[in-house]
């Protein structure tokens, strides 16, 4: 049997990006894909590329930012396939932007209840299948919520926010049956770059990264499914992420000039 075999796993953020790039790594072991995300047409082909790779799929369009969506998508997947096995929190907004140069801090609110508050609210609904199946929480993070990130404060503090809210859960989950796995990509391609608020409060259009000098969806979807098959504690997927943690302890003032060095680096 496949690892992850007639297991129900629900992803948000599925459309695109690494979320779907990690529901079509995931299908050819046929589990049963629960796939929530804004966009109804970008879903529902994620949605068939997973059918054809041997998945179960039941697709949800829902806005992730509001705390009823986000209680209705976990009843919908018990309502269909009974539980829950694996939560996948992977739905996530950026900005890139100096904030002394930010011109609406309504974007403050808008990325806590997309980066962190759904997470929140999502596991608050799956937890007592969770409690059931032994299942598996699974935050998808960013070396952004282990360091500070000039450009990115409120998308780095929001990322803080879901790590240290998943380090605590787990700890209140211990013997349960339920793990909980965090994961830390580095620059991923992505849309998310091209949807980034800039200073104007408005989306960039286009990406402010050098993109063939990042790690490509498909890599960091196949790095995910080593760390969620291994329930890993943290799974930091870059050496430079791995590196930069032992230097925040160790020589916090060189992290912070890598730090601005790799932004600059990538525009």
């Amino acid at each position: 049997m496949a690892k992850f075999e007639r297991q129900v796993i629900v992803i948000t953020g599925a459309s695109e990006g690494i979320g779907r790039a990690l529901a079509i790594e995931l299908a050819r072991d046929r589990p049963r894909l629960v796939l929530a995300a804004r966009s109804a047409d970008r879903l529902a082909s994620a949605a068939d590329a997973c059918r054809e790779a041997g998945a179960e799929v039941l697709a949800v369009p829902t806005d992730i930012s509001q705390q009823a969506a986000c209680r209705a998508l976990i009843d919908a997947t018990s309502r269909t396939f009974g539980g829950v096995d694996i939560l996948v929190n992977n739905a996530g907004a950026t900005m890139w932007s100096r904030f002394d140069a930010l011109g609406d801090l309504a974007i403050a609110e808008q990325l806590l209840r997309v980066n962190y508050l759904s997470a929140v609210w999502l596991t608050a609904a799956a937890l007592p299948h969770l409690y059931l199946s032994h299942g598996l929480l699974v935050a998808i993070a960013s070396v952004a919520g282990l360091t500070g990130v000039p450009e990115r404060s409120l998308y780095a503090a929001s990322k803080h926010a879901m790590v240290g809210y998943f380090d605590s859960l787990r700890i209140e989950l211990a013997g349960s049956g339920v793990d909980v796995t965090i994961v830390a990509p580095d620059f991923v391609k992505s849309e998310i770059h091209r949807r980034a608020i800039g200073p104007d409060g408005r989306p960039l259009g286009t990406s402010p990264m050098q993109e063939s000098r990042i790690m490509t969806a498909e890599a960091c979807a196949q790095r995910i499914r080593r760390a969620l098959a291994r329930r890993e504690r943290l799974a930091i997927l870059s050496l430079r992420g791995r590196a930069g943690r032992l230097l925040k302890i160790f020589a916090p003032q060189l992290i912070d000039r890598l730090a601005s060095r790799a932004i600059r680096e990538r525009h």
